[in-house]
């Protein structure tokens, strides 16, 4: 099971800030890569080592508590079916209201781990109003302020507890998972490279029974094949598709090494395939960009597949360093190289560098281009190493780690890609001071 912890509640309790101050708490947030806006739905938060995936279901649909009723209570049933732990989030400022209570009423029969928290809860005064919510039957509750940030840590600490403990692999062969909005071809795909109908597919989005994992093993290549489509024909899951499919790419995307990223070509690149390609990125996974249904564009000649690939290299920036392929699984085309690119983009993100060949590229590097001063200090970097983790970190010692320009960092990984193969793997470098080397 991924580690998806689900904020669920009414509109206007304070799901977004919460939500906000969660993703915050992560060092290095998603925000960092340029265009992308704060109103996501979903991030990655890290807590104690711990990391898991935060969903704020606010952001899938609107504010209106009337028409929004039966939505919330569709998100309610996939939040218990899919997240590891679920944050039900009430107002200490207006108290419990009928929506709460129906809330609460879906909750209680959940087997799942579900935390009550009475957000707005900044003073002695509100402490106590928050007490009327012990009527609604849950075992525990949990007072915070999603604006000050008070009791958000303690409450941390709960959800990290809760968390599934890391179950080890059975088996050490390469993990690809199928990511994509729903209708990009996802269950087609995973059918054509395995030959048979391992999951329905019609023409309406969300008929896909299941996650489906399957092992290939076909002219000399053995891996393990995930469909994240996992989309069942419920009444929830049409009005909730979205949020449903975020859900089950989140859980693949923790769970494998490459994620082969379906677009359709007749509808281009779109947010939401921006959003779970950054997750991929933000889980250091390794990407395949597969842009499908390429046969069904009219007058390709003037949309050429090259204007196509720059238009989503400029999208995706500035980790642009990603195979993309052009297929047609309807006529199984290019779908066998699409595996040829994920087996590569695999042994990239394993690549291992030795230290002399590292510190030789740092030293060449820097030949070529001196980090530039900061307030008339010289700044050097000493020192180059690999860490072991399971995707390519590396970490470089200076005596002014803090003041090296993000735009010097950005030439260091550029000429890195050039000079070593890692195309297709997110790369962390980490800046430390040489005198706390060791």
């Amino acid at each position: 099971m991924g580690n998806i912890v689900a904020i669920v509640g009414r509109p206007n309790v304070g799901k977004s800030t919460f939500f906000n101050r969660m993703i915050g708490m992560r060092k290095a947030i998603i925000d960092d890569v340029s265009g992308v806006t704060r109103d996501r739905q979903y991030g990655v938060c890290d807590w104690n080592g711990k990391q898991f995936t935060i969903i704020d279901t606010g952001g899938f649909i609107g504010d209106s508590e009337d028409v929004f009723a039966a939505a919330i209570r569709s998100q309610v049933h996939i939040a218990i079916e899919e997240a590891a732990v679920v944050l039900f989030m009430v107002d200490t400022m207006t108290g419990i209201t009928d929506l709460d209570m129906q809330v609460a009423q879906l909750l209680r029969k959940s087997p799942k781990e579900v935390l009550l928290v009475a957000n707005k809860v900044d003073n002695h005064e509100r402490m106590m109003e928050a007490q009327e919510f012990w009527s609604l039957g849950f075992e525990e509750l949990h007072c915070v302020s999603s604006v000050s940030g008070s009791g958000t840590g303690d409450l941390l600490d709960i959800i990290v507890n809760k968390l599934p403990e890391d179950t080890v692999e059975e088996e050490d062969i390469p993990k690809f998972a199928i990511i994509g909005r729903p209708n990009a071809g996802k269950s087609s795909l995973v059918n054509a490279l395995l030959g048979e109908e391992r999951s329905i597919v019609t023409d309406i989005a969300g008929t896909t029974r299941d996650t489906i994992n399957a092992k290939y093993n076909k002219f000399g290549k053995e891996f393990l094949l995930m469909d994240t489509a996992g989309l069942r024909k419920k009444k929830n899951v049409r009005e909730n598709l979205e949020f449903y499919s975020v859900m089950r790419a989140i859980k693949a995307i923790e769970s494998t090494d490459v994620c082969l990223l379906m677009i359709d070509a007749t509808r281009g690149v779109e947010a939401q395939d921006l959003n779970i390609f950054r997750l991929a990125v933000t889980n250091n996974k390794g990407v395949v960009i597969l842009v499908n249904k390429w046969d069904l564009i009219e007058g390709k000649e003037t949309n050429t597949a090259r204007d196509m690939e720059l238009l989503i290299r400029e999208r995706i920036s500035p980790f642009s360093d990603v195979p993309i392929l052009f297929i047609s699984v309807l006529d199984k085309q290019r779908i066998y190289k699409a595996v040829d690119l994920a087996l590569e983009v695999y042994e990239n993100r394993k690549r291992k560098i030795s230290t002399s060949k590292l510190n030789d590229f740092l030293k060449e590097s820097m030949e070529r281009y001196a980090p530039p001063t900061h307030r008339g200090k010289h700044i050097s970097i000493k020192y180059m190493t690999q860490l072991p983790t399971p995707y390519p970190s590396f970490v470089l010692f200076s005596n002014y780690p803090k003041h090296i320009k993000e735009s010097y960092k950005q030439y260091l990984e550029n000429r890195f890609r050039d000079v070593f193969e890692f195309t297709g793997t997110p790369l962390k470098l980490f800046f430390r001071d040489k005198n706390k080397q060791g």
